[in-house]
């Protein structure tokens, strides 16, 4: 008994782990932006989440990054290609972190290995929705096909908002640079990656008796 115990133990663990990562990536837009707002006076939105590296809410814009990356590097998956691919989205979590944007004009090195570090962070995240969090060890149950649907349409959304700041980034920054697009990009991406790691955590159609 006491195994099992301990067994359930480290389940529900991981699965606090994966809900924490996705309350975080939901709430770390709103928290940045309102924190700006409310305790820092700010009158508008930055276009960008990397730019509020430079305003009051760094410390909570650089913590919570920090966080995500220690939280996918103690992820255990099924696997070791599940645990392999957490850790890089990890590594890549604290290149966003620690290598800052530039707040404007030309992009510097630490500027480069930023967006780098964080269009790889989105690629890696929506593959693992796409390709490792729709696996199962067993036949999958009616919650799990519906949670498959989940990853899939958040790994989508992923990729869509990642397109989608590449060519605004490539066609019209220089045109448009008062644009909230980056920003509102960034926030739908992260509220679907915190939608596919609370769903991957249980809070989304668990089943019954295990959640996976």
């Amino acid at each position: 008994m006491k195994s099992l115990n301990e067994h359930l133990s480290q389940t529900y663990s991981y699965l606090a782990l994966r809900k924490a990562v996705g309350w975080i990536g939901i709430l770390l837009p709103v928290v940045l932006a309102l924190g700006s707002v409310i305790f820092f006076g700010e009158k508008s939105l930055r276009e960008n989440i990397s730019l509020y590296y430079y305003s009051g809410m760094r410390d909570v814009f650089v913590g919570a990054l920090c966080s995500i990356s220690l939280f996918l590097f103690f992820y255990k998956g099924y696997d070791r290609w599940d645990n392999l691919t957490a850790d890089l989205a990890a590594l890549f979590a604290l290149g966003i972190a620690f290598f800052p944007t530039v707040p404007e004009g030309k992009y510097n090195a630490a500027a480069i290995i930023h967006f780098i570090s964080a269009a790889v962070f989105f690629i890696i995240l929506a593959g693992m929705s796409f390709f490792l969090f729709t696996r199962s060890k067993t036949d999958p149950t009616k919650r799990k096909l519906i949670r498959n649907k989940i990853y899939i349409g958040c790994g989508l959304i992923m990729v869509v908002c990642l397109a989608a700041i590449l060519i605004f980034y490539i066609f019209f920054d220089a045109k448009k640079p008062d644009s909230r697009l980056v920003f509102w990009s960034e926030t739908i991406a992260l509220i679907a990656f915190g939608i596919s790691w609370l769903t991957k955590g249980g809070t989304l159609y668990p089943d019954k008796k295990v959640k996976a």
